[in-house]
C-alpha cells in the first residue's frame, strides 16, 4: 500500500531543499521528473521503477484547514506549505524513505511532519539503502496502489479522507480508462464531504475494513468481496455498519443540506460566487473562509480569483471546495461551474453542522430562497435536515436518512409549467411566491420533512412539463 506523509513547512520547499530531501534515498536511487504523472518528482530504483512520490508544494492560506484534515495535534497558526510524499505499494522500506524525505524537508524549511511517527529516531539524518520498487502496474499513478482492468484501488490510512489533487488525478485517469475508483480506508476513518460528493455513487465505492479480515461498503454498508478485479457488493448488510443506528437515532447534533442550481447569461462581467456566498452569509453570519480546487483549501474567499481560474478553465467545467472559518460551525460545500447552452450554472452543494438544540425549522429559508431567485436566476433549491455529526464528517456507518424542509422552483420553470398548475400543489402546504413579482418562482415548504408528500409535489410538477420536473426533482 501507498503511505502519505506531510511536510508542513514554513517556507516554501526550493529546488534545492527537495533534493536535498530525496538524497535520502541513497547511490542507487534516480530522480525522475518524466514519469510523475501529477506528481512533481518521483525517485526510482536502479530499474527505473517508482519509490517514491513528492507532490508539488501547495501554500494553504487558511491555518484551519490543517486540523480539520489532520486532526487538532497537527494545528498550525499561520499559513504552511503543504507537501504530500507517498511511499510506493509494495515497496521494502519505502515508508521509512517517505518519512525521512518529509523530515529533512521540515528540519531545513522549519516545520513539521504528519503523522508524527513516521520521523525517524534520527531525524532522517541517515539514508535508507537497499530500496527496490515494485514492479507493479499502478506505478504510473501514485495515488493508486491495485490497478486492473476493473477498478483502480486506493488505500488509505488517514484518519479523513479528503479530496486531494492526487485523489482527484487518480479519479480522472480512472473515468478516463472506464474503471471505477476504489478507496480502501480502516473502520475508523471518515470521509469528507468533498471526497463523498467526488465519489458520486456506483462504480465508485467506498471500502471499509471490518477489522475480521472482511470488507464493507462505508456508504451502503453491504459486505463487500474481491471479484473479477474489483471489490463487489454481496448484498448482506455488515454488523460492523449497522453499528452506527443506535448513535445516529438519538444523535443531539444535526446537519443542514442545500442543493441548488442558478443560472445567470454568460456575460463579460459577470462575478461568480455570489450565490454561495448569499447563502453562506445568511446561515452562518459571514462569508466563507476560502475555497480551492481540492483539499486543503488554499485559497482566502475571492469571487475576482475563482471567477478568473474559471474563465481560464472555460468552456471546461470546474469543480471547487470551499470552506468556513474554523472558529463557527462548521460549513463546507462544492461548487460546480459549467456553461451551458442556458447560461452559466452554479450547482452548490452546502452543508452546516449544527447544535443539537437548534430548531429543525431555519428561519429565513423563504427569504434566501427569494434572493436567490431576484438576483443569481435560481433554478431549484432542496433544503434538507438530519441528526448526523455536527462536523460534516462522514462515518463507515449507517447514519439517520435527511427529511426533506423546502423544495424552491425557479422563474423559468414556474412559468414553463404554468404559475395557476404550480400553485396548486396535491399536499398540504402554501406556495410561496418568489421574487420578482411579475415572472415569480416559488417556494414549497415541505409538511413534517415528509418524503412521500415531497414524492407527490415532484410528481405535480412532471406532469406539467416532464423534461423541466426531472430537472427540478434533481435539485
Amino acid at each position: 500500500m501507498t503511505t502519505d506523509v506531510i511536510a508542513l513547512t514554513e517556507r516554501m520547499p526550493d529546488p534545492w531543499s527537495l533534493v536535498a530531501g530525496l538524497m535520502a534515498g541513497g547511490p542507487d536511487t534516480l530522480l525522475s521528473a518524466e514519469r510523475a504523472q501529477g506528481a512533481l518528482l518521483q525517485l526510482c530504483d536502479g530499474q527505473g521503477r517508482p519509490v517514491v512520490s513528492v507532490e508539488a508544494p501547495m501554500l494553504v492560506r487558511l491555518p484551519g484547514e490543517v486540523a480539520r484534515l489532520l486532526g487538532a495535534e497537527a494545528a498550525v497558526s499561520g499559513p504552511v506549505w503543504w507537501t504530500e510524499v507517498r511511499a510506493a505499494t509494495g515497496t521494502r522500506r519505502a515508508p521509512e524513505l517517505a518519512g525521512i524525505i518529509a523530515a529533512r524537508l521540515a528540519r531545513r524549511l522549519g516545520g513539521t511532519v504528519w503523522p508524527p511517527g513516521a520521523v525517524p529516531p534520527d531525524g532522517g539524518e541517515a539514508p535508507v539503502t537497499g530500496v527496490v520498487g515494485a514492479a507493479a502496474p499502478a506505478a504510473a499513478q501514485p495515488a493508486v496502489d491495485v490497478l486492473t482492468d476493473s477498478a483502480a484501488v486506493v488505500i488509505q490510512e488517514r484518519p479523513l479522507v479528503a479530496a486531494t489533487a492526487w485523489l482527484g488525478d487518480a479519479l480522472r485517469a480512472a473515468q478516463a480508462a472506464g474503471r471505477a475508483l476504489q478507496i480502501v480506508t480502516p473502520r475508523g476513518a471518515r470521509l469528507s464531504l468533498p471526497t463523498r460528493s467526488l465519489l458520486g455513487g456506483l462504480p465508485n465505492r467506498w471500502v471499509v475494513q471490518d477489522g475480521a479480515g472482511g470488507y464493507y461498503d462505508g456508504l451502503s454498508g453491504s459486505v463487500l468481496r474481491w471479484q473479477d478485479g474489483a471489490f463487489a457488493a454481496t448484498g448482506t448488510p455488515a454488523p460492523q455498519f449497522l453499528d452506527g443506528v443506535p448513535r445516529a437515532a438519538v444523535s443531539e447534533e444535526r446537519q443542514l443540506l442545500l442543493t441548488f442550481t442558478t443560472r445567470r447569461p454568460a456575460e463579460r462581467e459577470l462575478l461568480l460566487g455570489g450565490p454561495l456566498e448569499t447563502v453562506w452569509r445568511a446561515l452562518t453570519g459571514g462569508p466563507p473562509a476560502g475555497w480551492g480546487t481540492c483539499e486543503p483549501a488554499a485559497l482566502p474567499w475571492s469571487r475576482e480569483e475563482l471567477t478568473g481560474l474559471v474563465r481560464g478553465r472555460a468552456p471546461k467545467p470546474t469543480w471547487l471546495v470551499v470552506v468556513g472559518h474554523p472558529e463557527g460551525a462548521a460549513a463546507i460545500a462544492t461548487l460546480r461551474v459549467r456553461i451551458t447552452t442556458g447560461g452559466v450554472e452554479e450547482e452548490v452543494t452546502f452543508a452546516l453542522g449544527r447544535a443539537g438544540d437548534a430548531p429543525a425549522e431555519v428561519p429565513g429559508l423563504p427569504e434566501l430562497a427569494g434572493e436567490l431567485s431576484a438576483r443569481y436566476g435560481l433554478v431549484s433549491l432542496l433544503a434538507q435536515h438530519r441528526r448526523a455529526r455536527a462536523d460534516l464528517a462522514v462515518p463507515a456507518q449507517l447514519e439517520a436518512g435527511p427529511a426533506p424542509l423546502a423544495f424552491a422552483l425557479g422563474a423559468d420553470d414556474v412559468h414553463r409549467i404554468g404559475l395557476p398548475h404550480a400553485l396548486r400543489p396535491p399536499v398540504s402546504t402554501t406556495p410561496v411566491r418568489l421574487d420578482p413579482a411579475e415572472r415569480p418562482g416559488l417556494y414549497y415548504p415541505v409538511p413534517d420533512g415528509d418524503w412521500q408528500a415531497f414524492q407527490h409535489l415532484m410528481a405535480h410538477l412532471h406532469s406539467a412539463d416532464p423534461e423541466r420536473g426531472r430537472a427540478a426533482a434533481g435539485g
